[in-house]
Protein backbone atom coordinates (compact mmCIF):
# COMPACT_ATOMS: atom_id res chain seq x y z
CA UNK A 1 0.00 0.00 0.00
CA UNK A 2 1.21 3.59 -1.21
CA UNK A 3 2.41 5.68 2.19
CA UNK A 4 0.77 8.95 1.38
CA UNK A 5 2.77 12.03 1.84
CA UNK A 6 2.38 14.84 4.24
CA UNK A 7 1.46 17.79 3.20
CA UNK A 8 3.93 20.42 4.37
CA UNK A 9 2.56 23.53 2.82
CA UNK A 10 -0.81 24.98 1.92
CA UNK A 11 -1.74 28.10 -0.37
CA UNK A 12 -5.55 28.86 0.40
CA UNK A 13 -6.57 31.79 -2.36
CA UNK A 14 -3.39 34.02 -1.34
CA UNK A 15 -3.51 37.63 -2.87
CA UNK A 16 -0.95 40.12 -3.17
CA UNK A 17 -0.61 43.62 -4.01
CA UNK A 18 1.55 46.67 -3.91
CA UNK A 19 0.69 49.02 -0.30
CA UNK A 20 -0.27 52.64 -1.02
CA UNK A 21 -0.37 55.40 1.92
CA UNK A 22 -2.96 54.60 3.95
CA UNK A 23 -4.91 51.87 3.30
CA UNK A 24 -4.76 52.17 -0.08
CA UNK A 25 -4.41 49.00 -2.46
CA UNK A 26 -2.70 49.22 -5.13
CA UNK A 27 -1.90 46.69 -8.23
CA UNK A 28 -2.19 43.00 -7.86
CA UNK A 29 1.36 41.29 -8.08
CA UNK A 30 -0.08 37.74 -7.07
CA UNK A 31 -3.87 36.67 -7.50
CA UNK A 32 -6.01 33.92 -6.07
CA UNK A 33 -2.76 31.49 -5.62
CA UNK A 34 -3.75 27.88 -4.21
CA UNK A 35 -1.42 25.08 -4.21
CA UNK A 36 -0.34 22.16 -1.94
CA UNK A 37 3.11 21.07 -1.44
CA UNK A 38 4.13 17.58 -0.34
CA UNK A 39 7.31 16.21 1.86
CA UNK A 40 9.57 15.10 -0.75
CA UNK A 41 8.18 17.57 -3.87
CA UNK A 42 10.73 19.38 -5.99
CA UNK A 43 8.69 22.10 -7.45
CA UNK A 44 9.86 24.42 -10.68
CA UNK A 45 8.41 27.32 -10.51
CA UNK A 46 8.62 29.10 -14.04
CA UNK A 47 7.29 32.48 -16.12
CA UNK A 48 8.14 35.25 -17.83
CA UNK A 49 9.76 38.39 -16.04
CA UNK A 50 6.88 39.93 -13.47
CA UNK A 51 5.20 36.84 -13.53
CA UNK A 52 5.22 37.19 -9.04
CA UNK A 53 7.85 34.42 -8.67
CA UNK A 54 9.90 35.54 -6.37
CA UNK A 55 7.12 37.68 -4.18
CA UNK A 56 5.81 33.89 -3.87
CA UNK A 57 8.95 32.70 -2.59
CA UNK A 58 9.27 35.82 -0.40
CA UNK A 59 5.63 35.21 0.99
CA UNK A 60 6.85 31.56 2.05
CA UNK A 61 9.80 32.97 3.79
CA UNK A 62 7.83 35.89 5.20
CA UNK A 63 9.18 38.31 4.03
CA UNK A 64 6.25 39.56 2.57
CA UNK A 65 2.31 39.35 4.13
CA UNK A 66 -0.43 37.91 2.19
CA UNK A 67 -2.94 41.05 1.51
CA UNK A 68 -5.74 38.35 2.00
CA UNK A 69 -5.58 34.09 1.84
CA UNK A 70 -4.07 31.98 3.68
CA UNK A 71 -0.79 29.60 3.83
CA UNK A 72 -0.28 26.88 6.13
CA UNK A 73 2.65 25.18 7.11
CA UNK A 74 1.80 21.55 8.41
CA UNK A 75 -1.53 22.78 8.73
CA UNK A 76 -0.64 25.86 11.36
CA UNK A 77 -1.32 28.92 9.94
CA UNK A 78 2.05 31.07 8.75
CA UNK A 79 0.99 34.03 11.02
CA UNK A 80 0.55 31.49 14.22
CA UNK A 81 4.11 30.63 13.88
CA UNK A 82 7.21 32.81 14.86
CA UNK A 83 8.92 34.34 12.23
CA UNK A 84 12.52 32.76 13.55
CA UNK A 85 10.87 29.27 14.15
CA UNK A 86 9.41 29.51 10.79
CA UNK A 87 12.77 30.63 8.95
CA UNK A 88 14.38 27.88 10.76
CA UNK A 89 12.29 25.49 8.84
CA UNK A 90 12.01 27.26 5.71
CA UNK A 91 15.35 28.90 4.40
CA UNK A 92 15.21 31.46 1.56
CA UNK A 93 18.43 31.60 -0.86
CA UNK A 94 17.66 34.48 -3.05
CA UNK A 95 19.45 35.33 -5.85
CA UNK A 96 22.09 37.57 -4.81
CA UNK A 97 23.01 36.66 -1.06
CA UNK A 98 25.85 38.33 1.51
CA UNK A 99 28.41 37.36 3.32
CA UNK A 100 28.12 40.08 5.61
CA UNK A 101 31.85 40.80 5.85
CA UNK A 102 32.51 37.33 6.60
CA UNK A 103 35.14 34.61 5.63
CA UNK A 104 33.71 31.70 3.10
CA UNK A 105 33.92 29.93 6.31
CA UNK A 106 33.09 32.02 8.89
CA UNK A 107 29.45 31.88 6.72
CA UNK A 108 28.98 28.59 6.25
CA UNK A 109 29.14 28.00 9.80
CA UNK A 110 27.41 31.18 11.02
CA UNK A 111 23.53 30.15 11.46
CA UNK A 112 24.59 26.71 13.07
CA UNK A 113 26.69 29.33 15.78
CA UNK A 114 23.73 31.08 16.12
CA UNK A 115 21.58 27.67 16.89
CA UNK A 116 23.92 27.23 19.41
CA UNK A 117 25.19 23.55 18.30
CA UNK A 118 28.42 22.12 19.71
CA UNK A 119 31.47 23.18 17.45
CA UNK A 120 32.52 19.94 16.30
CA UNK A 121 28.74 19.19 14.88
CA UNK A 122 29.50 22.50 13.41
CA UNK A 123 32.65 21.68 11.86
CA UNK A 124 31.74 18.40 10.74
CA UNK A 125 28.49 20.06 8.71
CA UNK A 126 30.85 22.55 7.43
CA UNK A 127 33.15 20.01 6.08
CA UNK A 128 30.86 17.77 5.06
CA UNK A 129 29.09 20.16 2.49
CA UNK A 130 32.16 21.77 1.04
CA UNK A 131 33.15 18.13 -0.01
CA UNK A 132 29.75 17.54 -1.51
CA UNK A 133 29.75 21.11 -3.28
CA UNK A 134 33.45 20.82 -4.26
CA UNK A 135 33.93 24.39 -2.57
CA UNK A 136 37.72 24.31 -3.01
CA UNK A 137 39.92 25.01 0.13
CA UNK A 138 41.59 28.51 -0.93
CA UNK A 139 37.81 29.85 -1.17
CA UNK A 140 37.26 29.78 2.57
CA UNK A 141 39.18 32.99 3.38
CA UNK A 142 37.99 34.65 1.05
CA UNK A 143 35.27 37.51 1.75
CA UNK A 144 32.59 38.62 -0.65
CA UNK A 145 34.16 40.88 -2.42
CA UNK A 146 37.09 38.64 -3.64
CA UNK A 147 34.49 35.63 -4.87
CA UNK A 148 33.21 36.05 -7.74
CA UNK A 149 28.76 36.10 -9.01
CA UNK A 150 28.91 32.36 -9.43
CA UNK A 151 31.37 31.69 -6.36
CA UNK A 152 29.14 33.06 -4.39
CA UNK A 153 25.97 31.85 -5.29
CA UNK A 154 27.29 28.12 -4.53
CA UNK A 155 28.24 29.48 -1.01
CA UNK A 156 25.13 30.60 -0.55
CA UNK A 157 23.65 27.40 -1.07
CA UNK A 158 25.81 25.78 0.83
CA UNK A 159 24.87 27.87 3.79
CA UNK A 160 21.77 26.95 3.16
CA UNK A 161 22.32 23.22 2.83
CA UNK A 162 24.09 23.07 6.35
CA UNK A 163 20.75 24.51 7.94
CA UNK A 164 19.51 21.46 6.83
CA UNK A 165 15.84 23.13 6.74
CA UNK A 166 12.82 21.45 6.23
CA UNK A 167 11.52 23.43 3.21
CA UNK A 168 14.09 24.87 0.80
CA UNK A 169 13.62 28.33 -1.61
CA UNK A 170 15.78 28.93 -4.10
CA UNK A 171 15.44 32.56 -6.36
CA UNK A 172 17.18 30.98 -9.76
CA UNK A 173 19.85 29.33 -8.11
CA UNK A 174 22.08 28.13 -11.25
CA UNK A 175 21.85 31.62 -12.93
CA UNK A 176 25.49 32.22 -12.09
CA UNK A 177 27.20 28.99 -12.20
CA UNK A 178 28.52 26.91 -15.01
CA UNK A 179 27.08 23.80 -16.53
CA UNK A 180 29.06 20.93 -14.59
CA UNK A 181 28.08 22.82 -11.14
CA UNK A 182 24.85 23.33 -11.87
CA UNK A 183 23.81 20.32 -12.83
CA UNK A 184 25.95 18.93 -9.72
CA UNK A 185 24.09 21.38 -7.52
CA UNK A 186 20.37 19.51 -8.95
CA UNK A 187 21.86 16.12 -8.33
CA UNK A 188 22.55 16.61 -5.02
CA UNK A 189 18.86 18.39 -4.46
CA UNK A 190 17.56 15.50 -5.62
CA UNK A 191 19.44 13.27 -3.29
CA UNK A 192 17.96 15.17 -0.70
CA UNK A 193 14.99 15.38 -1.74
CA UNK A 194 14.51 11.92 -2.14
CA UNK A 195 16.69 10.64 1.00
CA UNK A 196 15.47 13.30 3.42
CA UNK A 197 12.11 14.04 2.25
CA UNK A 198 13.09 18.15 1.72
CA UNK A 199 10.93 19.91 -0.05
CA UNK A 200 12.29 22.19 -2.58
CA UNK A 201 10.57 24.99 -4.41
CA UNK A 202 13.11 26.74 -6.98
CA UNK A 203 12.35 29.41 -9.09
CA UNK A 204 14.59 28.61 -12.83
CA UNK A 205 14.41 30.65 -15.91
CA UNK A 206 16.18 27.60 -17.41
CA UNK A 207 13.91 24.76 -18.56
CA UNK A 208 16.26 21.99 -19.09
CA UNK A 209 17.56 22.02 -15.47
CA UNK A 210 13.60 22.54 -14.65
CA UNK A 211 12.58 19.61 -16.51
CA UNK A 212 15.95 17.56 -15.22
CA UNK A 213 15.10 18.36 -11.22
CA UNK A 214 11.52 18.95 -10.97
CA UNK A 215 7.98 16.77 -10.02
CA UNK A 216 5.91 19.04 -10.16
CA UNK A 217 5.98 22.55 -12.26
CA UNK A 218 4.10 25.80 -11.14
CA UNK A 219 3.38 28.21 -14.31
CA UNK A 220 2.82 31.97 -13.43
CA UNK A 221 1.69 34.57 -15.65
CA UNK A 222 1.48 38.30 -14.33
CA UNK A 223 0.51 37.21 -10.94
CA UNK A 224 -1.51 34.09 -11.43
CA UNK A 225 -0.91 30.56 -11.65
CA UNK A 226 -1.80 29.00 -15.41
CA UNK A 227 -0.95 25.38 -14.06
CA UNK A 228 0.45 23.00 -11.44
CA UNK A 229 1.12 19.80 -13.66
CA UNK A 230 3.75 16.73 -12.34
CA UNK A 231 6.28 16.63 -14.48
CA UNK A 232 5.57 13.80 -16.49
CA UNK A 233 2.44 15.71 -17.96
CA UNK A 234 4.15 19.05 -18.90
CA UNK A 235 4.63 19.58 -22.78
CA UNK A 236 8.05 21.14 -22.14
CA UNK A 237 8.60 21.84 -25.98
CA UNK A 238 4.55 23.74 -25.82
CA UNK A 239 5.89 25.59 -22.60
CA UNK A 240 9.53 27.02 -24.23
CA UNK A 241 7.67 28.36 -27.16
CA UNK A 242 5.03 30.29 -24.55
CA UNK A 243 7.48 31.26 -21.90
CA UNK A 244 9.90 32.71 -24.97
CA UNK A 245 6.68 34.44 -26.34
CA UNK A 246 5.24 35.46 -23.34
CA UNK A 247 9.08 36.89 -22.31
CA UNK A 248 9.05 38.70 -25.56
CA UNK A 249 5.70 40.45 -24.84
CA UNK A 250 7.00 41.79 -22.06
CA UNK A 251 10.06 43.62 -23.25
CA UNK A 252 8.14 44.95 -25.69
CA UNK A 253 5.64 46.38 -22.91
CA UNK A 254 8.29 47.54 -21.07
CA UNK A 255 10.54 49.11 -24.16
Amino acid sequence: METLLKAKLRLEQVNLYTKLSGNAQGYPILQDISFEVSEGDRIAIVGPSGAGKTHLLRLLNRLSEPTSGKIYLDNQEYHQIPVLQLRAQVTLVPQESKLLGMTVKEALAYPLVLRGLPKQTIQQRVSDWIEQLHIPDDWLGRTEVQLSAGQRQLVAIARALIIQPQILLLDEPTSALDAGTAYRVMHILTQLAQSHKTTILMVNHQLDIAQMFCTRLLHLAQGRLLSNQSASSVDWNKLRESLIQAEAEVNEEWG
